[in-house]
């Protein structure tokens, strides 16, 4: 077994909204700079966060979860990062020790020394008293230093750094600076390409951390196992992802999973493109449909184009914001609705409150699928579900639709956690309930 040593630092905080991303993207863009090769990780099932520091650290950001990935796959991934680069980087998930599994857990699984991000805004010594609790809350978690987030000046700062417990690195202090600040909206952060001035906003930061943070901590020994390449199961079959504005909610990890297993991937957008690229299969993620009716409604021809290749019994698979879009209607929530796809029967609607979240697993024809969902929508169908997905801790989960050759839940899959049953989706489609190709959704055909 080969050991690759890399210094490794997870950045955490007491919850959500202490400015995590930022201060990640910060500290990627400020080592890169230093001539540092930085590998950047983001622990839980999110898109938002790693598209931010993918932009920051100039390599694609790959999730790490005991749940959802996997202990092996996180070895793996881990591993390979180590021997490639000077410095990994974690950005935890909510809080430190929130959730289940939790930041802390993968702290403690893997060895990762953990940065304590703190908003000091409107705290003196309590940021002290803050900073001890988190790291005497488990002993098997090594908070090892502390950064001070929107604090506004150096005698506020002083403050700050005196206070801390004296085993404690003191990383220094980011001020409240709204032209670094990142966006956000319903499900998070506004997607890295919608922000014009995104590299900006983080060389800014950059610049404002202090030289402590250029710290780098004892190397982490991250052992590799043996890796079992997958059964090129989809040699030569072309798949089309929806990839735009509308659709961009893909794992990294899926991407390569799919090319692991011999698929040629083809990048298109519902929005922009005319057409299907030449494909056997579809894959619709995640997105916000909601957010471009118009631009999807009013492209026609497109909508044509992936009626016709369901009507010609080919796989699509759809994730979340990719099952809106193959509804009959879609509410955004704010007085406008459209007719969209049809190839799925069924309307849903945006609510102003969170509908689901958590990590969810279902059992699929080849293996158990593992992912996570996180929606404000609300969905009306006559269809019975043809699976349930279940959480962690057995708790009913999120529906698994199957229309013909259509596969549709909320659920996020990550491929890797079944690479069989994502291969039986994108291969073997179920057509004997497919109507014939006049019978889609007539109404709102162009």
């Amino acid at each position: 077994m080969s050991v690759a040593h890399c210094p490794a630092l997870m950045i955490s905080a007491p919850g959500s909204g202490q400015g995590k991303t930022m201060v990640t993207a910060a500290l990627a863009r400020r080592h890169r700079q230093a001539g540092r090769r930085v590998r950047v990780f983001k622990c839980g099932p999110d898109f938002l966060d790693p598209m931010i520091l993918e932009q920051a650290s100039g390599a694609p950001v790959f999730q790490l979860d005991l749940f959802m990935c996997g202990e092996a796959e996180c070895h793996r991934l881990l591993h390979e990062a180590a021997a490639q680069a000077d410095l990994i980087l974690v950005e935890g998930v909510m809080g430190l020790f929130d959730g289940q599994p939790s930041a802390a857990d993968l702290a403690a699984r893997f060895g990762l020394p953990v940065l304590a991000v703190l908003d000091g805004s409107a705290m003196a010594q309590t940021f002290g008293a803050l900073a001890h609790g988190l790291a005497s809350y488990r002993s098997d978690v090594r908070v090892v230093a502390a950064l001070g987030n929107r604090v506004g000046g150096e005698r506020h700062a002083n403050m700050l750094e005196v206070s801390l417990p004296s085993a404690m690195r003191w990383f220094g202090t980011l001020p409240p600076d709204s032209e670094a600040a990142l966006p956000e909206r319903h499900l998070g952060l506004v997607q890295a390409g919608e922000v014009e001035d995104l590299q900006q906003r983080i060389d800014r930061a950059a610049a404002a951390l202090s030289e402590a943070a250029l710290w780098l901590p004892d190397p982490v020994a991250f052992p590799g196992e043996e890796v079992v390449a997958p059964v090129p199961c989809l040699a030569d079959r072309k798949i089309a992802v929806a990839r735009d504005a509308a659709f961009a909610f893909i794992y990294p990890a899926n991407v390569a999973c799919l090319e692991a297993m011999g698929a040629q991937l083809h990048f298109f957008s519902p929005l922009a493109d005319s057409a299907l690229p030449e494909c056997d299969a579809l894959w619709l993620p995640g997105g916000y449909p909601e957010l471009h009716l118009q631009g999807l409604t009013a492209n026609r021809s497109m909508t044509a184009s992936i009626r016709a290749h369901y009507a010609a019994r080919k796989p699509v698979l759809a994730e979340c914001g990719g099952m809106l879009y193959c509804l009959d209607e879609l509410d955004d929530g704010q007085g406008h609705s459209a007719e969209l796809l049809g190839l799925m029967r069924g309307r849903a609607r945006l609510q102003s409150r969170l509908a689901a979240l958590g990590l969810q697993s279902v059992d699929l024809p080849g293996g158990r699928l593992r992912g996570h969902t996180f929606h404000y929508s609300r969905l009306e169908t006559p269809l019975a579900p043809r699976w349930r997905a279940q959480a962690p801790d057995g708790a009913m989960g999120e529906a698994v639709f199957r229309e013909g050759s259509l596969w549709a839940s909320y659920v996020h899959g990550y491929f890797p956690s079944a690479p069989e049953a994502v291969a039986a989706i994108f291969t073997q489609p179920e057509c004997q309930s497919l109507p014939a190709a006049d019978a889609l959704c007539p109404s709102s055909l162009p």
